[in-house]
């Protein structure tokens, strides 16, 4: 069984014109993981191979659902709000809990399920150079279904169809999968688009500023910036999306990651008090649109993730 598999990736687009050569899913707002089931019970690794299974035990039972064969799955692990929709800040209190006991409640008060849509290896058999179509029908035979699991099904061709029913949900939008595709990990893929319904960008953490009034003295937005090669570029600030509660657990992670000097290039023009922090910190952010000058227009905090490595963060083109 391989291990420590980079996942395939998408990149970011519209909606294919051929719709008759693709298959469509929704687009799940949550971590990227791939799962290894064998013998010895199911292992969860994120995307930059950070290995998640002691965070979420729920997931443990997935293991007997195969019965005995082994597999290597792609899929997100995701939480639901109380209307059933994917729900990023939900699954922020299950990122940054490292007690036993804490994980366990809030297993019991925010579960998470495991979101399966793709198979890449089965019983020794190597299945990364089958079409998606027949790696999807595989992944179907499997039934993986259960209390904490789900493989959702996709649907080939009408993928105006699935996004319009995505936006009628309020859900963060589609992915088009060409059904030729053969699975090519850690590659971002143009057999693999994701359709976004609302516009949203990974960002790297490169200092913040005190906000006023009951935030004088502490974070009130975020300096946010994207590689351009091995230049880290800044894109503007983000002081809306958080919790008070977020913005100390925000406080906590940056504190020991002060630096005295910029980490963008340019530096950007700043207020004297910010502080500059070392780019070691991805965030997601929603926003409006670019600006003229590679800025975010009202952007909106949505979490931390922590399944990211923030070399390959760049900007994305929507």
């Amino acid at each position: 069984m391989p291990r420590h598999l980079s996942p395939m990736k998408a990149r970011t687009g519209t909606l294919p014109t051929d719709d008759e050569r693709w298959g469509f899913e929704v687009k799940w707002d949550g971590v990227r993981a791939i799962a290894y089931v064998d013998d010895g019970g199911a292992t969860f690794e994120s995307r930059n191979l950070l290995d998640l299974t002691s965070r979420y035990p729920e997931l443990a039972g997935l293991a007997g659902a195969l019965a005995g064969e082994r597999a290597v799955l792609d899929g997100e692990i995701v939480a639901f709000d109380d209307k059933g929709r994917p729900s990023f800040q939900q699954l922020q209190s299950r990122l940054n809990v490292g007690s036993p006991v804490a994980i366990r409640e809030l297993a019991q008060r925010v579960p998470v399920c495991y979101v399966v849509f793709d198979v890449v290896w089965l019983d020794g058999d190597d299945l990364t150079k089958l079409m998606y179509e027949e790696r999807r029908r595989r992944l179907e035979e499997l039934a993986l279904n259960g209390p904490a699991w789900q493989t959702p099904a996709y649907h080939p061709g009408d993928g105006e169809a699935l996004l319009e029913a995505t936006r009628e949900r309020g859900l963060e939008g589609g992915m088009a999968k060409r059904l030729d595709s053969t699975y090519t990990p850690g590659r971002r893929s143009p057999a693999w688009v994701k359709v976004k319904n609302v516009r949203g960008q990974e960002l790297v953490v490169g200092g913040w500023c005190p906000g006023e009034g009951r935030r004088e003295n502490r974070i009130g937005s975020l300096m946010l910036g994207h590689y351009d090669g091995d230049r880290l570029r800044y894109a503007g600030n983000v002081g809306t999306g958080f919790t008070e509660k977020e913005l100390d657990r925000l406080a906590t992670v940056l504190e020991p990651l002060r630096r005295s000097t910029s980490p963008f290039d340019p530096p950007p023009g700043i207020r004297k008090r910010c502080v500059f922090v070392e780019p070691e910190v991805v965030v997601e952010v929603a926003f409006n649109e670019w600006t003229r000058d590679g800025t975010l227009r009202q952007p909106s905090y949505k979490g931390q993730r922590i399944d990211k490595n923030p070399l390959e963060v760049v900007r994305e083109e929507h």
